[in-house]
């Protein structure tokens, strides 16, 4: 392998595991894409990437521009964009609603990025974080990445992500991934619609997302909450409307839970919630497909970020999701 020209040269290029205990289980070949083991820890180490360079590009950062970086997060772009910061010689504020988990703020400040905490709030409060995270950046003449509508985002995964799958599985027969941005699943499905389009992508969704009634029903109706981050969104923004995808898949949280144990115990996969509800997806999807199928998901991030609560037994009891499953049954 190549030696890699620093944190940003390192971004991509991620292993696809074969994850025994599905495969085995669905007589399929299920594949893991190795996001977790990004150099910033997470899938969103590309898109984090792709903005900042598009950015320099386009003069919209560094040079003359701005030399300072503001973006809205659930934790991980905000990860992805401080490290990408320090490696370019830029500042970095983060603004992220103070309900995520304790290790992302912990580690976010750790990196050095100025970290904005403010309440969960609905998108349409002029509160929520996207917003404060718009206005800062007017604030201080700083770039804003806004990931949620920033097509380098999708742009990302349609140059790196979806060329790496089919180099590594050219046989793929479907992806399945969730969305929060939209970034992942429109630029990867995207480029398999234009270069394999005999490999069917699927949304699976979590509780409380629209994404799922969009997609199969036209509607953004959605009911409940999830207790997964950075993933579920009530509206369709400019990297999700890029997906064409064959069709949606509803998940719910203890799947996902259920899975995070399962695939730590049958496979020593240490990955968090959103990974884990892209397993429960590709394992519907082999359902629907057929023994022998190929279908790859996303393993987003690992599950440190996480472990305060996904591996705590006392807070998964107080949310009723303690994990029991003995097979695959819980995948309803």
């Amino acid at each position: 392998m190549p030696v890699r020209d620093g944190f940003v040269g390192t971004v991509g290029a991620t292993p696809l595991i074969r994850i025994a205990s599905l495969s085995d289980a669905t007589g399929c070949t299920i594949l893991g894409k190795a996001e977790h083991l990004n150099p910033g820890g997470s899938v969103k180490d590309r898109a984090a990437r792709q903005i900042v360079l598009a950015a320099e590009a386009a003069g919209r950062l560094g040079g003359a521009g701005p030399r300072e970086i503001v973006e809205g997060t659930a934790g991980n772009t905000g990860i992805g964009l401080a490290l990408v910061a320090r490696a370019r010689g830029y500042a970095c504020h983060i603004v992220m609603p103070d309900n995520q988990s304790p290790e992302k703020i912990e580690l976010l400040r750790a990196l050095g990025a100025v970290l904005h905490l403010v309440p969960a709030l609905p998108f349409a409060n002029p509160g929520n974080y996207y917003h404060v995270a718009r206005r800062l950046a007017e604030e201080r003449g700083a770039f804003w990445a806004d990931q949620f509508e920033n097509p380098a985002n999708a742009d990302a995964h349609y140059r790196t992500t979806g060329p790496e799958l089919l180099a590594d599985a050219p046989g793929l027969d479907g992806f399945v991934a969730c969305a929060g941005t939209g970034g992942t699943i429109g630029g990867t499905s995207r480029f398999l619609a234009e270069a394999r389009p005999a490999a069917q992508a699927w949304l699976i969704d979590c509780e409380g997302s629209s994404l799922y009634n969009h997609v199969n029903h036209g509607t953004l109706d959605a009911t409940g909450s999830s207790i997964l981050e950075g993933i579920g969104i009530r509206r369709i923004t400019a990297n999700f409307a890029q997906a064409k995808l064959a069709g949606a898949f509803a998940g719910t949280d203890r799947e996902a839970v259920e899975m995070v144990h399962w695939l730590l115990a049958k496979d020593g996969l240490f990955v968090g919630g959103s990974a884990a509800l892209g397993c429960v997806g590709a394992v519907k999807l082999a359902r629907k497909l057929g023994p022998g199928a190929t279908i790859a998901t996303m393993l987003c991030d690992g599950a440190s970020r996480y472990a305060s609560r996904l591996f705590a037994p006392a807070w998964l009891e107080e949310k009723g999701l303690t994990p029991k499953a003995t097979s695959l049954d819980f995948v309803a």
